[in-house]
């Protein structure tokens, strides 16, 4: 479903991303790990074509979407949902409004069909019947719910995840997991989700990659990554503060 090939992007003298390869099969979800400023959501930024490489390719169903005229990239973006790390609810509209909000821009669904489809994803989401609720009326767990609502309305192929369980409290970033995971089961979509949150990495995963320096350095299972005897690996997913992270970015002396 999405193959990336030896992909490399520099800002000015900085290079975030360099020769990174990884594939990503129809229906598995993958998990990106890092530690924060590695070039996580710039990766996804190049799946989308919102970021164009400076070489190396990124292939989403065979197509290479730098290569993409502009009506082919909106067709492929059409496939594509993003969850982005604060929700990133429109304050003006309520819950329906932005949940349907896809499909009452890009489809032809007649307004009666797309509430349905609301009511339809806001329910697999647990939260059906708050359609008429204001973001600011909301928590943070509900905000992250509807933001997930809103990805799968417009049932796609591909769900992106920034970061799902960042700014929320324990208890509530177990319930979001087990929901990814739970779409995941019921709608066969292919997650990529970045994050630096391991438990819920080992929660949903299918696949781990580790990206260090710009680069996969190791992917795996989670039980194959927890057994990593790799020193940046081991030193990420135990959260250790001496090792070759810290030591690389002159944390530690």
């Amino acid at each position: 479903m999405i193959e990336i090939q030896k992909l490399s992007k520099r800002f000015n003298n900085n290079l975030v991303l360099n020769e990174l390869s990884l594939n990503v099969q129809t229906g598995q979800t993958c998990v990106i790990i890092g530690r924060s400023g590695c070039g996580k959501s710039v990766l996804l930024k190049h799946i989308v074509g919102l970021l164009i490489p400076d070489s190396g390719k990124v292939l989403v169903e065979g197509k290479d979407v730098a290569g993409l005229k502009e009506l082919e990239l909106v067709a492929l973006r059409a496939k594509i949902s993003m969850v982005f790390q604060g929700g990133a609810l429109f304050d003006s509209m309520d819950v329906s409004e932005n949940v349907g909000f896809s499909l009452l821009e890009h489809t032809q669904m007649s307004k009666k069909e797309i509430t349905a489809r609301v009511e339809e994803s806001l329910s697999l989401v647990g939260l059906g019947g708050i359609g008429n609720l204001m973001p600011s009326e909301l928590s943070g767990g509900m905000k992250k719910r509807v933001a997930l609502a809103r990805a799968i309305c417009i049932r796609p192929g591909i769900i992106l995840y920034d970061e799902p369980t960042t700014g929320v409290v324990p208890i509530t970033a177990d319930s979001i997991n087990t929901l990814i995971r739970s779409l995941h089961d019921k709608l066969k979509v292919t997650s990529l989700v970045v994050t630096h949150d391991m438990k819920s990495a080992y929660h949903i995963a299918d696949k781990i990659a580790m990206m260090y320096k710009g680069r996969i350095i190791l992917e795996g299972a989670p039980k194959q990554i927890q057994e990593a005897h790799d020193p940046v690996v081991h030193q990420f997913i135990n959260g250790l503060s001496k090792g070759p992270i810290t030591e690389a970015v002159g944390i530690v002396k």
